[in-house]
C-alpha cells in the first residue's frame, strides 16, 4: 500500500558512488526559515553485497526522515516530469519539486 505524500520542495541533491550508490535529496521542512526543519530523502544501493541478499531484498532502499520505522522500503519506480520527481516505493510515493535545485546538481543523478 503506497502512502502518497504531498509535494515537497527539494533544495539540493547530493550523490556518492563508491561501494554504495547514494542519491540524497534535502527537503525543505514545513518552516523554510528554520534550517533544522530540513529533512532527507535518501536512495541507496549496495551492488557489492547484493549477491548475498535474496531476490526480494535486492535493489534500491529508500528512507525518509518522516518515516524512520520504514527501514527496508524498496524503490519501485521514478518518474521525472516538469521539474518534479515522483519516487515510488513499496510503501510510499514521494513527489519532489526540483525547481530550486541547480541544473548541474540534478544532471549528476
Amino acid at each position: 500500500m503506497n502512502k502518497k505524500a504531498e509535494m515537497k520542495q527539494a533544495s539540493f541533491i547530493h550523490t556518492e558512488d563508491g561501494d554504495d550508490l547514494i542519491v540524497s535529496f534535502a527537503i525543505t521542512g514545513d518552516d523554510p526559515i528554520d534550517p533544522a526543519g530540513v529533512k532527507s530523502l535518501t536512495l541507496v544501493r549496495t551492488p557489492k553485497f547484493e549477491s548475498l541478499l535474496s531476490d526480494d531484498e535486492r535493489g534500491v532502499t529508500v528512507s525518509y526522515d518522516d518515516f524512520p520505522d520504514d527501514e527496508y522500503d524498496l524503490l519501485t519506480g521514478i518518474v521525472l516530469e516538469n521539474q518534479c520527481f515522483s519516487i515510488r516505493t513499496q510503501n510510499h510515493e514521494y513527489t519532489l519539486n526540483m525547481q530550486h535545485v541547480d541544473n548541474e546538481e540534478s544532471a549528476g543523478c
